[in-house]
């Protein structure tokens, strides 16, 4: 930043101490000389009628000032100029009543900037009235040069420390975050970086990279959970199976067959959850098509063999967009959900809300408090004895459901019931 800084000043600052020096003499040189040319008038009138006694007074703050008759005698001058020969000799030429001409001292190199102005009828003749300012410093070139570029030399080293300085603080929040972030490692993503009270673009890019850490972190807690739950769900049955075979006593083979066959039953459906859900994890997307919600809860509730009885009361038509496989897994988990904690019947309703097909099933059993609502949407999650292991099915039903609504544009969630029991809401978008 600070060498474009400098490169790009550098070429504008340049060209500007390039066109003063073209111009600003030029434009110092016209000045001077307009001022001479009106005090040489001035004067010319002041001999016009009759003849000037005692000094010539200062013209428009020119004091160098004579009349010089047609015999190149002065016949009067300023104060600064009493006793003087003529400044110049040089006289109008091919009929002009005017004259301009630049006199030099060999000894001090001081330079004038003389104009004359002639009169023919005055007390003394013809005349020429001469007024002189001495040469500007400004008129010289390589002087003004110097100076300007020392001026511009210097504005360019300011510039550059200060865009450098200025700079650098901008960015020192900027490094602080990324010294922060090389600290961090994955096993540990609990610190967070500094938030600078600017409220600026580097206070934003810090506030989102902690909103980023954040979200890092609970998914690498979810991971960590996930991975020692399904370690636990995995070996429960394995082991099971082990201590079933391994002690089975004389003449029950039958019967260890087929609670080991439980077992492994079990574990198949450990396993498809736990593949389902790094699919889903994994943003894996299915196949979708417009499907007819109504009629998959109605497929759903008459294929799947159930405790207790299910009603249904479904608003046909309502369209929705997804995957058929997803869907119905979504609608066994709510109505197994159902079937398994309800006490003596489910009731399922599909209807229009707005622009949302929603689906509500709602059983009698237990219940779900109001403070663990969210927490059966975890992995693995059972809130009671009553959804124990030996009744509660593998705790990622409800979780997996979760996944394939927001999948699909849509909310699960737990809603208050209208008497006792769990009423689960399915909102999907209607295509």
């Amino acid at each position: 930043m600070t060498a474009a800084t400098v490169v790009g000043f550098g070429v504008i600052l340049f060209i500007g101490v390039l066109a003063l020096c073209l111009t600003f003499p030029r434009w110092v040189r016209a000045q001077q000389v307009d001022r001479a040319d009106q005090a040489s008038r001035q004067v010319t009138l002041l001999v016009d009628d009759e003849p000037v006694h005692g000094p010539i007074p200062p013209q428009h703050g020119v004091r160098l000032l004579q009349v010089v008759d047609a015999e190149d005698k002065v016949v009067a001058a300023s104060a600064a100029l009493k006793g003087r020969p003529p400044l110049t000799a040089a006289r109008p030429e091919r009929g002009d009543s005017r004259v301009q001409t630049r006199v030099c001292d060999k000894g001090t190199e001081d330079c004038l900037i003389v104009v004359g102005t002639t009169n023919r009828s005055t007390p003394y003749g013809p005349v020429i009235a001469y007024a002189a300012v001495r040469e500007s410093i400004a008129l010289h070139v390589p002087l003004v040069a110097t100076v300007l570029s020392l001026g511009a030399a210097l504005l360019l080293a300011l510039m550059a420390w200060a865009t450098w300085i200025g700079v650098g603080r901008v960015l020192a929040p900027v490094e602080r975050i990324r010294s922060g972030l090389e600290q961090i490692s994955a096993t540990d993503l609990s610190d967070r970086m500094p938030v600078p009270d600017t409220g600026d673009e580097v206070a934003q890019l810090a506030v989102t990279v902690n909103d980023t850490l954040a979200r890092l972190e609970d998914a690498v807690d979810r991971h960590r959970r996930f991975v020692s739950d399904a370690s636990h769900e995995l070996r429960t049955p394995l082991t099971a199976m082990l201590v079933r075979l391994e002690g089975r006593p004389e003449g029950e083979d039958c019967e260890t067959l087929r609670e080991a066959l439980g077992d492994a039953q079990r574990l198949s459906a450990i396993v498809q959850d736990l593949l389902l859900m790094a699919r889903l994890d994994a943003g894996v997307r299915a196949p979708d098509e417009v499907l007819d919600l109504g009629k998959l809860v109605a497929d759903e509730i008459d294929r799947r063999p159930s405790r207790l009885p299910f009603t249904a009361s479904i608003e046909p038509g309502l369209m929705v967009r997804g995957n058929r496989l997803r869907l119905d897994r979504l609608l066994t988990n709510l109505l197994s959900n159902a079937d398994r904690y309800g006490e003596s019947a489910v009731r399922i309703t599909v209807a229009r809300d707005g622009s949302d097909a929603v689906v509500e099933v709602v059983d009698d059993g237990p219940g779900i408090p109001a403070g663990q609502r969210e927490a059966v949407f975890r992995r693995f999650t059972r809130l009671d004895t009553a959804r124990s292991r030996d009744t509660g099915g593998t705790g990622l039903g409800l979780p997996i459901a979760r996944d394939i609504a927001t999948a699909h544009g849509g909310t699960l969630r737990v809603a208050d019931a209208p008497a006792k029991g769990a009423r689960l809401v399915l909102r999907l978008p209607l295509s």
